[in-house]
């Protein structure tokens, strides 16, 4: 469960390495996106531009946040017992970083070196069936004793009762993101097609879907706090900076389904005509027109004769078939009679 340095304590945030996959794989698109901006014409290079990096951070926010350990938080700087069975103490600031598959707890002296140590530990924990053996591990490492005390409020025999509350409720928010991100790249695609409505209503499915989450991330917060006492001071788990994040990306995502939703309602040419969808201005005045059997193409109808001339000429063939079949047979009978 436990794992020493996973992850990298940069100041008060913690940067996992697949978190730092992620973002930089976005980026590499979003770059390449920008590189082959200049070969778009027209004044819909700006709003091209715009659609694709949305797109991009939308996606980008709610793959990262499943690797985030700061949907919940909480840290204080105190004087604290650095090992057990000893009365050495040091000052150090103790940070928990709670995530949808585990926690990080941090440890970081001030000033980092005091009594000949190197005081900077990063220890992540993830939800496993195992809790107590993983932990009895941490014991025999001789982890300091801040982070065993924080380790400990964790484990399945813990009054605070934290494991299953966060373990259950990461998982049910992980689940409904991964439902988001599904549903980010079914618009993506519905967005290339000529069905602005329908992608607008998956936006703002991916935008309920986080909503979700957050609701069930936020639900630990409707039972009793636990209160983690460290020396003479104490903290408690805040909301962090993660669940923030998901819930403006959420709004943002219902916002703009919402808006594509509306705008295709009430200019549905404009917005084919700004989503690239619609033909060159000559052949789109009359694209498509809607008949009892499918549609017909007005292109093909302008560069055809009308339908009257066409059944006038297929009658007057009829009857100059007809007349010749009549004068051979007129011909025919007079051979006879002679």
């Amino acid at each position: 469960m436990s794992e020493l340095h996973s992850a990298h304590a940069f100041y008060n945030h913690i940067f996992d390495p697949d978190l730092l996959t992620v973002i930089l794989v976005f980026l590499v698109l979003a770059s390449a996106f920008v590189i082959i901006a200049p070969g778009i014409r027209g004044k819909l290079r700006i709003f091209w531009m715009s659609r694709i990096i949305l797109s991009l951070f939308i996606g980008a926010v709610i793959i990262a946040l499943q690797f985030s350990r700061d949907w919940a938080s909480a840290g204080v700087e105190a004087n604290v017992t650095y090992k057990s069975f000893s009365s050495a103490v040091v000052r150090a600031e103790l940070g928990l970083h709670v995530g949808l598959s585990g926690i990080d707890v941090t440890l970081r002296g001030n000033p980092v070196v005091q009594r000949n140590e190197t005081i900077n530990y990063n220890v992540a924990f993830h939800w496993t069936d195992s809790l107590e053996q993983d932990y009895a591990e941490a014991l025999e490492r001789g982890l300091p004793s801040p982070i065993l005390y924080v380790a400990e409020k964790f484990s399945p025999g813990s009054p605070c009762g934290l494991l299953y509350q966060y373990r259950f409720s990461g998982r049910y928010a992980s689940a409904t993101m991964w439902t988001a991100f599904c549903c980010w790249l079914l618009a993506n695609i519905l967005f290339s097609m000529p069905v602005l409505l329908y992608a607008g209503c998956v936006t703002v499915t991916a935008g309920l879907f986080m909503f979700l989450s957050l609701a069930s991330f936020a639900a630990t917060r409707s039972l009793p706090p636990c209160v983690f006492a460290v020396g003479s001071a104490s903290f408690q788990t805040r909301l962090g900076c993660s669940f923030w994040l998901a819930l403006g990306t959420g709004v943002l995502c219902t916002v703009v389904g919402a808006l594509v939703v509306i705008l295709d309602y009430m200019l549905p040419k404009k917005m084919r005509k700004v989503f690239s969808l619609a033909m060159d201005e000559d052949e789109d005045e009359g694209d498509v027109i809607s008949g009892a059997g499918g549609y017909l193409n007005s292109t093909f109808l302008r560069s055809s004769p009308p339908l009257e001339i066409l059944s006038f000429t297929v009658s007057s063939a009829k009857f100059s078939r007809k007349s010749k079949m009549n004068d051979k047979t007129g011909k025919i009978t007079e051979g006879c009679v002679k």
